[in-house]
């Protein structure tokens, strides 16, 4: 088959990342790369469900990408972002948060909380340097004493592998793996390591099930869809009126298929706008 007729997933694209990380021996593999760890001190992973609880009816909702729990209780948030997000920081600490406190219930001791990790594999720039990784812990500021280890953020940002050369680490190849857009770049970034190996084999295999294939190309097309639609809809609220925009935008997101509190969040970081205004907005205009 001539390989510019061969089609293959992107990686980055959710439905694809979600797919592939819900295979154990792949999820092991990054998380052993992302922790620093070697695969076999990772003895077993599983998933938890995604949706974060709410404990009162007005608090705001959380959904993750994939949410996993360690041998030791500890718990991974990891989240695959192509669109660039304005208020990417505060959402990591909000999803970060919200696993945390999800583990306790009243009456229950403060000793039983476990570590939280969130991961955020970025398809836009957060820093204004060269380094593609970062992790960050809690520090104090001229001691550099650790204040608890329960909080780690890790951050991944894809476009600057282009620009920059890096030492060769598993995480490296990951990272590659996951920017990889064309069958040619997916099998060199997966070449020799078993889990990136494993990785691209189901990337293979998913891309043949015509069903899935299906779902991925349908994900696709709404995440242009979704851009588009922010795009369009910022411009018509600056031209005609914000208001005119959010309309625009809530409708859209509604045809997407997006809940109610997705929609919500999304407003609110787009148009920066109070809890009490998007709500206002949202009962007039969500049919």
């Amino acid at each position: 088959m001539d390989t510019k007729d061969f089609f293959i997933m992107k990686p980055k694209v959710d439905f694809c990342f979600k797919e592939l990380l819900s295979d154990e021996y792949v999820r092991r593999g990054f998380l052993s790369a992302i922790l620093g760890v070697a695969p076999d001190m990772i003895l077993w992973t599983k998933l938890l469900p995604t949706y974060l609880r709410k404990q009162h009816k007005d608090d705001k909702f959380g959904i993750l990408d994939v949410r996993v729990m360690l041998q030791d209780e500890s718990q991974v948030d990891v989240e695959i972002q192509v669109i660039a997000y304005d208020y990417w920081a505060e959402r990591s600490l909000f999803y970060i948060s919200k696993m945390y406190v999800d583990q306790i219930h009243e009456g229950e001791d403060y000793g039983q909380l476990k570590k939280c990790i969130h991961v955020g594999i970025l398809d836009f720039k957060l820093f204004d340097d060269e380094e593609y990784y970062s992790r960050f812990h809690i520090w104090e500021d001229n001691r550099r004493l650790q204040y608890s280890d329960k909080f780690e953020i890790h951050v991944l940002e894809l476009p600057k592998l282009e620009k920059y050369d890096y030492p060769e680490t598993e995480l490296l190849k990951w990272a590659r793996f996951f920017n990889a857009t064309n069958k040619e770049e997916l099998e060199m970034a997966a070449e020799g390591n078993e889990y990136t190996q494993k990785a691209y084999d189901r990337l293979v295999e998913l891309s043949a099930d015509e069903e899935k294939r299906m779902e991925y190309e349908e994900r696709q097309k709404a995440l242009r869809d979704y851009q588009h639609m922010m795009n369009s809809g910022w411009r018509q609220g600056v031209s005609e009126g914000r208001e005119e925009g959010v309309k625009a935008i809530i409708e859209m997101l509604q045809e997407l298929g997006m809940s109610r509190e997705e929609t919500q969040t999304k407003v609110h970081d787009k148009f920066s706008a109070s809890d009490e205004i998007v709500k206002e907005w949202l009962n007039k205009y969500w049919k």
